[in-house]
């Protein structure tokens, strides 16, 4: 059980916050835990995951480089609830079980030379080691927009992380079968 109570979608008044709330449960995922857990404020929702929903609306970086970017940080981060989250979505994109598990491994086996890059920056992001060579590299296949929110999906994980260990969010039932 989380340090905090986990409230439901209908105990928040209705709103931009419950809103998002419902949107993120019926189109994204299970993620009723965390959600719960922030909706003792409300415009944490409103604000963080309604940012993740407008950026992903905007389709700025393909769903592979996405998911490749979250289960990169959620496991340095060593957050086993994201990793739950995000690993079968990686999955969903053709990317093996086994380079799921090992993603972390320089010699990651499954991944093209770009999902590699963008593996080794997220990474360097977690780490705070991102030089300049790994940076221009980037450029030669993402614009700047696209640089800014790998770097913004990559460096909301080590919130996430550290948000979901505090308060020992818990993973939804769907989703401790598979940890």
């Amino acid at each position: 059980m989380a340090r905090v109570s986990t409230l439901l979608s209908n105990q928040l008044p209705a709103g931009p916050a419950r809103s998002i709330f419902e949107q993120v449960e019926n189109h994204y995922g299970a993620f009723g835990n965390m959600l719960g857990v922030l909706a003792h404020k409300p415009a944490s929702i409103e604000h963080i995951y309604g940012l993740l929903l407008g950026l992903g609306a905007e389709g700025n970086i393909s769903r592979l480089h996405l998911e490749i970017v979250l289960v990169t940080a959620s496991k340095a981060n060593e957050c086993s609830y994201c990793v739950s989250h995000h690993a079968p979505k990686l999955q969903a994109e053709h990317v093996a079980p086994q380079t799921v598990e090992r993603i972390l491994e320089a010699d990651v086996p499954g991944l093209a030379p770009l999902e590699r890059l963008v593996r080794d920056y997220a990474l360097a992001v977690t780490r705070q080691r991102v030089g300049d060579s790994l940076v221009a590299r980037l450029r030669e296949h993402f614009d700047e927009s696209q640089i800014v929110e790998l770097t913004l999906r990559a460096a909301l994980c080590a919130f996430f992380a550290r948000f979901n260990e505090a308060l020992d969010v818990q993973l939804e039932p769907q989703y401790r079968e598979l940890a």
